[in-house]
């Protein structure tokens, strides 16, 4: 069974920092593509940060653009998100996700982990 665990979350003042882990036991790891996706309450659900599984090329939300860095470590099977400048807005569950064909639409999803950015 697929099991995709985040970690990390928490409370934040604004303009602090939160890195988020997601330990992932796929077998074959660096062949999914991996990303964070955010639900703030009412909102839908969008992609934040997302990372390729050959090149490991990233691609950003523009409002987290230069604040959030997605990375991957392929011998750990591990996706990290580093987040810095947090602001109130960025408060939401982010959640780790991994696609075999493109990460707009996962295969396999976690549980969600809860970021609070206060003011």
């Amino acid at each position: 069974q697929v099991q995709l665990v985040e970690s990390g979350g928490g409370l934040v003042q604004a303009g602090g920092s939160l890195r988020l882990s997601c330990a992932a036991s796929l077998r074959t790891f660096s062949s999914y593509h991996m990303g964070w996706f955010r639900q703030a309450p009412g909102k839908d659900r969008e992609l934040v940060a997302a990372v390729g599984r050959i090149d490991g090329s990233t691609d950003y939300e523009d409002s987290v653009k230069g604040r959030f860095t997605i990375s991957r470590d392929n011998a750990k099977n591990t996706v990290y998100l580093q987040m810095n400048s947090l602001k109130p807005e960025d408060t939401a569950v982010y959640y780790c996700a991994a696609a075999w064909r493109t990460i707009s639409s996962p295969t396999f999803w976690g549980q969600g982990t809860q970021v609070t950015v206060s003011s």
